[in-house]
């Protein structure tokens, strides 16, 4: 039987999310049901709430999520009722090329991106009219409906603020540096941006055995904030960006990240790295933006440019490993978060984002 809910919805018209009551059907075949423990406020939800990047309307918003399995629809043989699980928000159909090769990050037939269900509908409705949950899961609400393969099993013991995170920013920073960059113990990074993401990067590079690790940013405060996670070096973002990561690196690091989305700082990468060094673009810019660089110059140096998709991970991997990281004390997630609220704060969490402030909100139930 459909149930009501609370969930912040985007209509499409504003940049402010209406808290509204939507009903939820049950899950169908291959699906599970989820009550949902906490919602990461992330970046991306704010680039679809900013109309950076369009998606169907109305949607309800969030992808960052961890909860518990209420029940579900035939066919699931992975995931029980009670069991604590993170959302996927790339749900991998696991039968294409990509799957079949252990990157279902790049799977072809996810109908996530689409918002909606495996099967093209969505379990969503506010009065009859068809509802999109965001990347096909919608975590900013009381209850989400999820694919099967979107629903991973961790350790109870890991609290959901912490498991939401897992579930978007910590997978695509430590990911990128683990699966994409594959950094080795004693080489050099610097990371641009030190949002949620971009701290998760710095984890990933201190459990690497990264040095030095150099953060840049605007704010002094995310900078200070770098360095509990793992910076040895901070660099303050600007017009001696380039002459400052220099003073410390003089021929430019071994892997270079840009956790922003930034067209600016991306274009900056090929200065800021070493010769036969890795550039990894990890933050993601607005729909449409382009950027430049010299290709003679690039060639020339050897560089490597690695675009990093979800930090390159298998979350039926990924999340286990990173959860059991963090509960033997080699990633300080709890640190990450700055900000818990209700759901009713949502908005105010978002204006925090735009105003550069906080290193993440997280919306608990």
């Amino acid at each position: 039987m459909p149930r009501s809910m609370k969930a912040a919805v985007h209509t499409g018209e504003s940049d402010r999310l209406d808290i509204v009551s939507v009903e939820l059907d049950d899950p169908k075949t291959g699906e599970v049901l989820i009550r949902m423990g906490a919602s990461g406020v992330c970046g991306s939800d704010r680039h679809v709430v900013d109309s950076e990047w369009p998606m169907p309307t109305p949607t309800v918003l969030g992808h960052e999520g961890a909860g518990v399995v209420e029940s579900v629809g035939a066919g699931v043989t992975t995931v029980s009722p009670g069991d604590h699980v993170i959302l996927s928000w790339f749900a991998p159909c696991q039968k294409c090329r990509s799957c079949a090769e252990g990157k279902s990050w790049a799977c072809t037939r996810t109908r996530s991106v689409e918002c909606v269900m495996p099967d093209g509908t969505t379990r969503h409705t506010i009065e009859g009219k068809q509802v999109f949950p965001y990347l096909g899961l919608g975590t900013m609400a009381e209850y989400t409906v999820a694919p099967e393969s979107a629903v991973v099993v961790i350790p109870s013991e890991v609290p959901f603020d912490v498991a939401s995170l897992i579930g978007c920013s910590v997978t695509t920073g430590v990911g990128a540096v683990l699966n994409n960059a594959r950094v080795t113990a004693g080489s050099s990074a610097v990371v641009i941006g030190c949002g949620g993401v971009g701290l998760s990067v710095i984890m990933g590079l201190a459990l690497a055995g990264a040095h030095p690790i150099i953060a840049v940013d605007i704010s002094t405060e995310k900078l200070d904030a770098a360095v509990r996670f793992g910076a040895t070096h901070t660099v303050v973002a600007g017009d001696t960006m380039v002459a400052g990561i220099k003073e410390i690196v003089a021929e430019g690091v071994d892997y270079s990240f840009e956790a922003i989305g930034r067209v600016g700082s991306i274009e900056q990468l090929p200065l800021i790295t070493r010769a036969g060094g890795t550039a990894v673009i990890v933050g993601l810019p607005p729909v449409g933006h382009r950027a430049t660089i010299d290709p003679l110059s690039f060639a020339e140096l050897g560089l490597t440019l690695i675009g990093s998709n979800y930090g390159g991970s298998v979350p039926l991997v990924d999340f286990p490993r990173i959860a059991e990281l963090y509960l033997a004390g080699k990633l300080p997630l709890d640190d990450l978060i700055s900000d818990r609220v209700g759901l009713d704060d949502v908005n105010e969490a978002l204006d925090a984002m735009r105003r550069g402030e906080r290193t993440r909100s997280v919306i608990v139930f």
